[in-house]
């Protein structure tokens, strides 16, 4: 198995090109269900996910094929559905990855059944799936469980209504959005999530041919179409990487410009971050938006509380990174996990660092700066990972990351590019996953 050895203390100089968005990619892949014509997708992050979800589609009847771009951490995926007799997503593909619950909606608009596995992925805590089923039962569909599979049919086409999600939900806005788009009428969603991803998948259905309205917004109104069409789209790039690589440079120093970003999706962690001592440049390069993080090594940080919410408020994603920034900042942080129940496990891995936090319930009290050194830890989920790393760059010493085929899931090349802005880190072990 995998492991990442990092020589921490070095500050981090240089440029670093973030990847497509995995999050954006998986309901992007899904929506290609939804027709028979060819659907070309580039800047797909080249991550153990995206392939799994590509297998998901394969075993669902489509023909597919991946290509390496140029940067050799992107995929150029071919994708065109044709269906099969079954209509089945396998547990053996879909325990590894929860974003394959989003082949549901495509499936019932399109072929008017579907077989999906009960999704896996992080344990990171309870994020049922009832508000999915809800809605398209609602929209006419009859669903079962039964033994751990999603069984679920509808007597001619998927029908239009007027619904408002019980509680924000990403994954619950793409399946429904993506369901509606073949659905017989006009759908209007309410209290929608309004993640970057959702939009991205939303502007890739309107080149499919869907008709939708307030694309950005909570409210969102798609008119139903007998068919769509094929296209080509580049997914947005990934804000969560991003966003890592601002709290590699915030914890352990440094210069590094980050190119092919969206610094507007970045918002709150920039905000905390400028607050406590990181410097901030913004501007427009070759390969589009670009954000250079700046922190000098006798630069001391100032502790900030963060509550993680849905977008655009701090991303649950981001906690953990953000968690290893503020065991170097100076005082008392207080961060509120107001999304999952249980994604602080990389908190007893940072205190084995050296890390002084405590948990209370839904918070973790972080007292800073804590002097961290390497020592061998553990990856528990894919967030957790990179908090892990984060802490081995600034760690005095060795620290080996264990278990990083969680890593594997969510960021193509972490460490090749941490290499190229002077991080001493190498992987070892048996290969990729």
């Amino acid at each position: 198995m995998d492991r990442l050895v990092i020589q921490g203390g070095t500050p981090l100089k240089g440029r670093i090109r973030v990847s497509g968005a995995k999050n954006a990619a998986l309901p992007c892949l899904a929506a290609t269900l939804l027709t028979d014509s060819e659907v070309r997708l580039s800047n797909l992050p080249a991550v153990a996910d995206i392939r799994t979800m590509v297998k998901v589609l394969q075993s669902l009847g489509t023909e597919a094929s991946l290509e390496t771009e140029a940067s050799g951490f992107e995929l150029t995926a071919s994708l065109k559905a044709l269906g099969n007799e079954e209509l089945k997503a396998p547990y053996d593909l879909v325990k590894t990855m929860r974003a394959s619950i989003l082949v549901l909606g495509p499936l019932l608009a399109r072929w008017g059944r579907a077989i999906v596995s009960l999704p896996g992925g992080c344990a990171i805590g309870a994020r049922p799936v009832n508000l999915h089923l809800e809605a398209l039962e609602r929209m006419g569909a009859q669903i079962e469980i039964t033994h751990g599979y999603i069984e679920a049919s509808v007597k001619g086409k998927l029908q239009a209504m007027d619904h408002t999600f019980e509680k924000v939900s990403v994954g619950a806005t793409e399946n429904i959005l993506t369901a509606a788009c073949l659905a017989e009428g006009t759908t209007i969603l309410r209290n929608c999530a309004i993640e970057p991803e959702i939009g991205d998948l939303a502007r890739l259905l309107v080149k499919m041919g869907a008709q939708i309205e307030g694309i950005g917004s909570s409210t969102l109104t798609i008119t139903g179409v007998a068919q769509l069409h094929g296209c080509s789209h580049a997914v947005i790039p990934d804000r969560i990487e991003a966003g890592t690589y601002v709290c590699a440079v915030a914890a352990a120093c440094g210069d590094v410009v980050i190119d092919a970003c969206e610094p507007d999706h970045l918002r709150a962690l920039m905000d905390l971050l400028e607050r406590s001592g990181v410097e901030f440049t913004e501007a427009t390069g070759p390969e589009g938006r670009q954000l250079r993080v700046k922190r000098d090594c006798g630069q001391k940080l100032r502790s900030k509380d963060a509550t993680t919410v849905p977008h655009p408020g701090f991303p649950t994603d981001l906690q953990a990174q953000f968690m290893t920034v503020m065991t170097q900042a100076a005082g008392i942080s207080v961060i509120n996990e107001g999304i999952f129940e249980n994604r602080f496990q990389h908190a007893m891995e940072l205190e084995r660092l050296g890390a002084n936090l405590r948990i209370d319930d839904h918070k973790a009290i972080v007292a800073g700066p804590s002097p961290l050194s390497g020592c061998t830890v553990m990856a528990t989920d894919l967030r957790a990972s990179a908090a892990l790393v984060i802490a081995g760059l600034v760690a005095s010493g060795e620290t080996v990351v264990d278990r990083i085929y969680h890593l594997d899931r969510g960021y193509a090349g972490l460490e090749t590019k941490l290499q190229g802005v002077g991080a001493r880190i190498e992987r070892v072990g048996g290969g990729r996953v």
